[in-house]
């Protein structure tokens, strides 16, 4: 019954449609509007949901590709592997830092400086499960897991958001949403990164004008990030396909032109990847339209619990929410994650680590490409790119100090990436182990 509750909680589409039923009666708007705007919240995310699995599903073909082709072996950065890890053995303690977490991220909203309300629901199960695993390492009692993972789960809910929002608000020009993404470390790391190149970036919006009157006609294209998402992601399907041809992974389905069902289908192979990189923007597509309706309706929904129950409250919401305002600067996140991964797992196999991570392109994508959005925000390309080359560098690195610990409780062959996860974690489990 609890993991059924659970799995119910983690649906953020009904997390984000009760807060808009609440913030509505709050407002003691007619039933036609609490109807309209509960339903137009829920359906405005599950919009955007289908558009972040489109892009997630290409994104795993192209990690599994990838992996394949450079025959890369090791330990996947893969949160929600870890997560069904952690809650098929410890569920109960999970569940109930969860659940306490969500209530004490409610009680330091109202009365703390810090207020946003974390509506992410799935990060936060995340985020349980990686508390409750460090505790449970230290061999702490059940109480204790369950109060303390609680407590730090909510507090860091309405906290962390807070580091990253000069950025968000840089970007969206208000207050009005924050990001609900446990990776707010990594993501402010990245926007102080772009603070350095401001100088430089303020002088390149100055000359923007006069560049893009003086830009080739077809040139032009690539101010549409429809197009620019489009064409690069075409490009690295094409790398990768090419690369699995090229060491073997196809063996000679390159010479007979036949389709390599696993991954191709029913396309021929030298289609698939236009086609794949062609889903992968219309997921984009889709997930900003899901945005723009489901941010809309919970802002304005928030008017409510901010008058009347958590004064001056902030919706803090997934990640891509912040990509349509630098779309082209999350591709540019995406690759210098990327390759910040790609060091961090060749400075692993160069010092001999007896576990190797690999950077999982789902995590690059939507983590890596937040903040390239956030180091955008003051310091431009050069920003973007900094910043998420730094923080991929982590995202990849970072587990190895929890790994360890979290592999003898049997969460093995897959890892907690973010920067946010395995800070804290390992604040507690180091402090912990002195006792």
């Amino acid at each position: 019954m609890l993991n059924a509750l659970l799995m119910q909680a983690r649906d953020t589409a009904v997390i984000m449609g009760i807060i808009a039923l609440v913030g509505l009666l709050l407002q003691k708007k007619s039933a036609v509007d609490v109807i309209s705007g509960t339903v137009k919240t829920i359906i405005g995310f599950m919009i955007f949901n289908i558009g972040s699995d489109a892009m997630s599903a290409q994104v795993t073909v192209f990690s599994d590709m990838f992996t394949r082709a450079f025959q890369v072996q090791g330990v996947v950065t893969q949160v929600e592997v870890a997560t069904a890890l952690a809650l098929n053995t410890y569920g109960t303690e999970v569940a109930m830092v969860f659940v306490l977490g969500f209530v004490m991220n409610l009680v330091f909203a109202k009365v703390t400086p810090f207020k946003a309300v974390f509506l992410t629901g799935q990060h936060f199960l995340y985020f349980a499960a990686v508390l409750a695993l460090a505790f449970i390492a230290l061999g702490a009692p059940l109480v204790v897991t369950i109060v303390a993972g609680g407590v730090i789960l909510g507090f860091c809910g309405a906290a962390l958001p807070s580091l990253c929002q000069p950025f968000v608000r840089k970007l969206v020009g208000d207050d009005s949403i924050a990001i609900g993404h446990f990776n707010c470390i990594g993501y402010a790391f990245a926007g102080y990164c772009g603070k350095l190149f401001a100088k430089s970036h303020e002088k390149e919006l100055e000359n923007e004008e006069q560049n893009e009157a003086n830009l080739p006609e077809f040139f032009k294209l690539f101010r549409d990030f429809v197009f620019s998402v489009a064409l690069f992601m075409v490009v690295l399907f094409y790398i990768v396909t090419i690369a699995c041809f090229v060491t073997g992974h196809f063996g000679d389905q390159l010479s007979t032109g036949k389709a390599f069902t696993s991954y191709f289908g029913n396309d021929i192979w030298w289609i698939w990847p236009l086609i794949a990189g062609l889903k992968f923007a219309a997921g984009m597509s889709v997930l900003i339209y899901g945005v723009r309706q489901f941010i809309a309706e919970i802002t304005a929904a928030f008017v409510g619990i901010s008058e009347k129950l958590i004064p001056s409250a902030r919706p803090a919401v997934d990640c891509p929410a912040i990509f349509p305002f630098a779309p082209n600067a999350v591709i540019l996140g995406f690759i210098g994650s990327f390759v910040g991964g790609l060091v961090a797992m060749a400075f692993m196999v160069a010092f001999h680590s007896p576990t190797i991570m690999i950077p999982a392109a789902g995590i690059c994508f939507f983590s890596g490409g937040t903040c390239g959005v956030c180091g955008y925000a003051y310091g431009g390309w050069k920003g973007a790119l900094l910043g998420s080359f730094l923080v991929g560098i982590f995202l990849c690195a970072g587990p190895l100090v929890l790994y360890p610990a979290f592999a003898n409780l049997g969460i093995a062959d897959a890892s907690f990436p973010n920067v946010d996860y395995n800070i804290v974690g390992s604040i507690i489990y180091g402090i912990g182990s002195l006792f």
